[in-house]
């Protein structure tokens, strides 16, 4: 009799819904009807809206079934849910879900796929091959890749990664480091957490090719405290790597030595800040560090480091396998390859999606997300996490593009895209972007220390209706001095939110101070 492979995922947001509940009634079910099965946790497709989703293996196709609370596991099996049996839950094979199959999975296709802990499974599906070729080829002919493929720094910044990694490599050192910044705090983004709890191999994979580009022998994982499963399941998959030789002096006989430490952040937003991140790893307060140097000459106690996000090193094994060329064909002008989008917020379909640049945010929102899960019209839409702008309906026909928004005084950050229906007080939303800068700033500057905190004063008299034109010209001119002389983006785009809101629901101003 053979075994059914079947898949629940164990994954942040899968659990929050109950998939580990699912999992439990599942092995109980099997165990009381003698089903012989092989539960196999995995990742997320990245498909939120449809978790807790349970795929069985029938005939080499997954067929899956969405939404699958605890309860339906009993009428699931007597339905014959080990055969693929139909259900109202069931959604057919997962290779024909259009929100899946229609998305172009680059950096995330392993996500949902594999069990993440598997060593076996990891080399199946290509693992530790673009390792292989990058030792095989040279550290110049990687650096190379990486350059042609116009890839750019996934956490917000948007900075040539090749310029960044070439920086490094020529930068003459006895040690060199790679810190792997996983402080996922922007609102609405969770990439980085689903990539390094569906494909943790992947990035150690990722930060190894990074080593040996630039002679880098030790890495560091900088990761959020509030992801505790993270943390789990990369604390096992180092384990995993060092044990088969992945990592460690040595590696595979190659002659290459690297090995990766984790380091758990406190909580701090400006420590997703790269040279505050770095602060905090050398054991001291994170706190914004004066540029220059920059860190690609002196980093992490005081050696040229590379400093990248999860999302962007995760993007170079099939850049090494396949091309930077090919990855250079996707995307628009300078906003080259995929960016995992992750819709939430007010939204009828969350969830991650990749796709190449060139869409437009009106595409992600209705033909992805399904609108609004209100029903109601979108009002307002925050790209770039809580520094982004708000932008109007009216906006959203434009193309995802950094230059593009930039070009409109917004950004589009790491990807994070929160939606606001027609009931939101947008006066209310400014003054959040205020006050979330004036508890996360780390004190270092005077105008975000010292901005932010009379922003939030100047916001809640114009809400009270007190003197607004003589407080809304003193709101635009106290965010012109935080952002041109703040010393890092927190108080520098802390603007870009507040500015947005007096340009296209000043009215909210009103309103609020009516509703008082």
């Amino acid at each position: 009799m053979s075994v059914t492979r079947i898949y629940v995922p164990r994954e942040t947001s899968a659990i929050s819904v109950g998939a580990d509940e699912v999992a439990i009634e599942i092995a109980r079910e099997a165990k009381r009807t003698g089903a012989r099965i092989a539960l196999i946790r995995n990742g997320s497709w990245g498909a939120s809206w449809l978790e807790p989703l349970v795929e069985v293996e029938v005939d080499g196709t997954r067929i899956a079934y969405g939404n699958v609370s605890p309860s339906d596991v009993g009428p699931l099996f007597a339905a014959g849910l080990v055969q693929g049996g139909e259900h109202e839950r069931r959604l057919g094979p997962v290779n024909e879900i259009p929100y899946l199959i229609e998305q172009d999975r680059w950096t995330f296709w392993r996500c949902g796929l594999t069990d993440p802990l598997s060593l076996d499974d990891f080399r199946r599906h290509q693992g530790f091959n673009a390792l292989e070729k990058a030792f095989a080829d040279g550290p110049e002919s990687v650096v190379d890749a990486v350059t042609k493929s116009g890839l750019r720094g996934r956490g917000g910044a948007g900075f040539p990664t090749g310029i960044k990694w070439r920086t490094v490599a020529d930068t003459a050192a006895d040690q060199k480091y790679i810190a792997c910044n996983a402080d996922e705090g922007d609102s609405g983004t969770f990439s980085d957490r689903m990539l390094m709890e569906g494909d943790p191999l992947g990035l150690i994979e990722s930060m190894a090719i990074a080593g040996f580009a630039v002679g880098a022998s030790k890495g560091y994982i900088y990761l959020r405290s509030e992801y505790p499963l993270t943390l789990s399941v990369l604390s096992r998959a180092i384990d995993v790597a060092r044990d088969a030789g992945w990592l460690g002096n040595n590696i595979q006989g190659s002659g290459f030595d690297f090995d990766i430490e984790l380091h758990l952040g406190a909580g701090s937003y400006v420590c997703g800040e790269e040279t505050a991140m770095l602060e905090s790893l050398e054991g001291k307060k994170g706190i914004v560090r004066y540029k220059p140097p920059l860190p690609a000459h002196e980093g992490l106690f005081g050696k040229p480091t590379v400093v990248n996000n999860v999302v962007t090193l995760g993007s170079v094994p099939n850049i090494v396998n396949l091309g930077g060329e090919r990855y250079a064909q996707m995307g628009v002008n300078r906003s080259k390859g995929t960016l995992a989008f992750q819709l939430a917020g007010n939204i009828r379909r969350g969830g991650l999606v990749e796709k190449h640049f060139g869409l437009t945010l009106r595409e992600l929102i209705d033909d992805w997300g399904g609108g609004t899960a209100s029903g109601r019209p979108v009002k307002a839409v925050q790209v770039g996490g809580p520094l982004g702008a708000y932008l109007s309906e009216e906006q959203l026909d434009i193309t995802l593009d950094y230059e593009a928004f930039g070009e409109i005084g917004a950004m589009i950050g790491h990807g994070g895209i929160v939606v606001f229906d027609e009931t939101t007080n947008m006066a209310e939303q400014a003054r959040f972007a205020m006050e979330f800068c004036a508890i996360e700033s780390c004190g270092k500057c005077t105008p975000c220390r010292i901005g932010s905190t009379r922003g939030v004063e100047v916001i809640d008299r114009m809400i009270a209706g007190v003197d607004r034109e003589e407080n809304y010209d003193l709101l635009l001119e106290l965010c012109d001095t935080m952002e041109a002389a703040s010393l890092c983006a927190m108080g520098g785009m802390t603007p870009y939110p507040v500015r947005s809101v007096l340009k296209h629901f000043a009215e909210d101003f009103a309103s609020s101070g009516d509703d008082r």
